[in-house]
């Protein structure tokens, strides 16, 4: 009886992972539409990196990962899933296409950070705070990052001209979006972790 239940809740378990990879992959489609032009070399400011960077932080990164990726599969397969509604290989190509790979990668690295969330984080410490706050950080640097680095070999420019262009114009946004996302994650994860979890079995 005790294996039959363990083997139902594994069930469980993995099917609910699933359906919050796709909740997660659709949440990252939707907000295509809340971009800003801002004019530097055809990349906008948007909102999709900052649910991308929640979906490794709240589902860890192998799921994140998965959420991510659906996103860019779909994106790439031609539905309008991308910054303004976008979609298209060719997207992936152009100018946000290293940003678009630093969204799969970050993710990644915020899910490795903060793990799979747990029932016993129900109380957020001081640590957990600063944890989550690391790990949201270098989910956006390696976005940043990897977009400056496509720029910079697609335009031939210098890389203080692809920092400047691909990294100091996004940075204060990105830097509010992690402000917002820690007491956020800090909050989900406990709830994420009642469906989610590895140690759901002990509740």
């Amino acid at each position: 009886m005790e294996t039959s239940q363990k083997s139902g809740t594994a069930s469980k378990t993995l099917r609910n992972r699933s359906v919050f990879t796709a909740f997660f992959a659709a949440l990252i489609a939707v907000t295509c539409f809340i971009s800003i032009p801002v004019g530097i070399l055809g990349v906008p400011i948007v909102l999709q990196n900052m649910f991308v960077i929640l979906a490794g932080a709240l589902l860890g990164s192998v799921q994140g990962a998965a959420a991510v990726g659906l996103f860019i599969v779909a994106g790439a397969l031609g539905l309008p899933v991308f910054a303004g509604g976008r979609g298209g290989f060719a997207v992936l190509a152009g100018p946000t296409g290293g940003y678009l790979a630093g969204y799969f990668i970050g993710s990644l690295t915020t899910g490795l950070i903060l793990g799979r969330p747990k029932v016993a984080e129900k109380k957020a410490s001081l640590w957990q705070y600063l944890k989550i706050m690391g790990a949201a950080l270098a989910g956006f640097a390696i976005i940043d990052v990897l977009g400056a680095f496509h720029l910079m070999r697609l335009n031939s420019l210098t890389p203080l001209a692809a920092v400047m262009m691909g990294i100091v114009p996004f940075a204060p946004g990105d830097l509010i979006k992690a402000a917002l996302l820690i007491p956020l994650t800090a909050q989900l994860r406990p709830i994420a972790a009642r469906y989610i979890g590895d140690d759901i079995q002990e509740r």
